[in-house]
């Protein structure tokens, strides 16, 4: 058993989510940092109009970065099961078919977004106020999915094979260098919001390079083949996209969302310049906030990956448990920040101290923080399934809030409320989906502790 493998296997659960979880976060946290700074800098140089901009631009952006997402982790969760049993084949084959196919889905994404850029802009109901913001920027982000998509599934596989900090040097390294670069460009060369898409792909390129250069290391157990480039395993494709499908369904569902929320908008409101550029705000900042959660189940999702592989099942109990207790009360602490800071956040991206942005904001902001308090249940249980191989669960999960819920909610709290019925779906979304997940989960890690004491029997 290598150093590796000793750690996943027999190291303290509770200190090794810790250990994978800590850089997992970090890298997540800086990597969300640069979005929020974004939006930041360009609220400050062109002021809250097009912060809308950015928020026609996020739909397209989240559904590359599900198929990134989707490949990284259902090849993650191939590797880390084979990994755990000492396959070596299936984990070079899950390597390299990750790679082949997301560089495919990424090209072609891209260059269909080129072409009907301005459409889909006019789809989302895009205002004369911003779709010049919208499609300036992304004109130019466009050019960097591909290294974008890409840099997410070898992070993920990095993490897999135990290499946390790795993944975070990665995207600390991304993210980093886009905090720098935003107001040389956006300020120093007056580029405005084609300036911030610039400092944005130029950080993910470098960001590619360094963990693509790490993964050819003698130090990575991860195998890239880079001769047959075009050679890809249908069976071991087949498994990375029914693992990894639940994750692009939720955040392909949320890129869809976005779209149906910002359509909503603009149907209920004369003009929803200024409530998109809300919508855009709290998006980000709930990104932010979201960000170490996803880093704690990244880092959980490679310990219950080997040990179920191993079938240590009290291991899986004991990491599934502590996991659950940290999240939850991490996501009570970012309930209590926007109760206190809400006010503070949109003051920050006010150009001119609008005082409909900022009190409207804070509003809409504080009401869909309620389900903060319960949404961590959900972020679990979808993980745990999704480490297990348990993809059609996973999915379920992932829809319930954002598909099932949000939907027939609306319609129902915006004829109750108003335009505030929008915000209060957010809410109540939430708690019943972190209900549901919480007994749910209760349930499954009853069955796990009872496969560990047969096991010990």
């Amino acid at each position: 058993m290598d150093d590796r493998s000793q750690l996943l296997g027999n190291y303290d659960v509770k200190k090794l989510l810790i250990k994978l979880s800590v850089p997992a976060t970090i890298g997540m946290m800086v990597n969300a940092l640069y979005n929020f700074v974004d939006t930041l800098f360009v609220a400050l140089s062109e002021g809250e109009a097009a912060i809308g901009a950015l928020t026609y631009a996020f739909p397209m952006q989240m559904i590359l970065m599900a198929i990134g997402l989707m490949i990284g982790i259902g090849s993650a969760s191939v590797f880390s099961r084979a990994f755990g049993r000492n396959d070596e084949v299936v984990m070079e084959q899950s390597v390299n078919t990750a790679l082949r196919i997301d560089f495919l889905l990424a090209g072609t994404f891209s260059v269909l977004g080129f072409i009907f850029l301005k459409d889909i802009l006019l789809f989302f109901e895009a205002t004369p106020d911003n779709i010049g913001f919208a499609t300036k920027y992304m004109q130019i982000i466009l050019i960097g999915l591909v290294p974008l998509s890409l840099s997410m599934v070898l992070n993920n596989l990095a993490r897999a094979e135990g290499r946390a900090k790795t993944a975070m040097i990665a995207m600390s390294l991304g993210a980093g260098l886009n905090i720098v670069l935003d107001p040389i460009f956006i300020f120093g060369f007056g580029l405005g919001v084609q300036g911030a898409a610039i400092a944005t792909v130029t950080s993910q390129i470098i960001s590619f390079i360094y963990i693509f250069r790490e993964s050819l290391s003698k130090r990575s157990k991860l195998v890239i083949n880079l001769k047959h480039i075009f050679y890809i395993n249908l069976g071991n494709l087949k498994d990375i996209l029914v693992i990894g499908f639940p994750t692009f369904i939720r955040n392909s569902v949320g890129a869809f969302l976005a779209m149906f929320i910002i359509k909503l908008l603009g149907e209920y409101v004369a003009d929803p310049t200024l409530y998109v550029s809300i919508y855009g705000v709290i998006n980000r900042v709930i990104f932010f906030i979201f960000m170490p959660g996803f880093g704690l189940v990244q880092g959980l999702s490679p310990i219950i990956g080997f040990n179920y592989g191993a079938k240590k099942f009290d291991r899986l109990y004991d990491v599934t448990v502590y996991a659950t207790k940290m999240i939850v009360l991490y996501f009570f602490f970012g309930f209590v920040f926007v109760m206190f800071f809400g006010e503070s956040v949109f003051d920050l991206f006010s150009k001119n101290n609008d005082a409909f942005f900022i009190e409207y904001g804070t509003k809409a902001f504080r009401i869909i923080s309620y389900g903060f308090i319960l949404v961590g249940f959900q972020i679990v249980l979808g993980a745990v399934y999704q480490a297990l191989g348990y993809p059609v669960r996973a999915l379920l999960v992932s829809l319930s809030r954002q598909l099932f819920l949000f939907v027939p909610i609306v319609f129902i709290m915006l004829s109750l409320k108003g335009l505030d019925g929008l915000w209060w779906t957010f809410a109540i979304s939430d708690i019943t989906a972190g209900l549901i997940s919480f007994l749910v989960l209760v349930y499954e890690l009853k069955v796990i502790k009872k496969r560990g004491i047969k096991k010990s029997e």
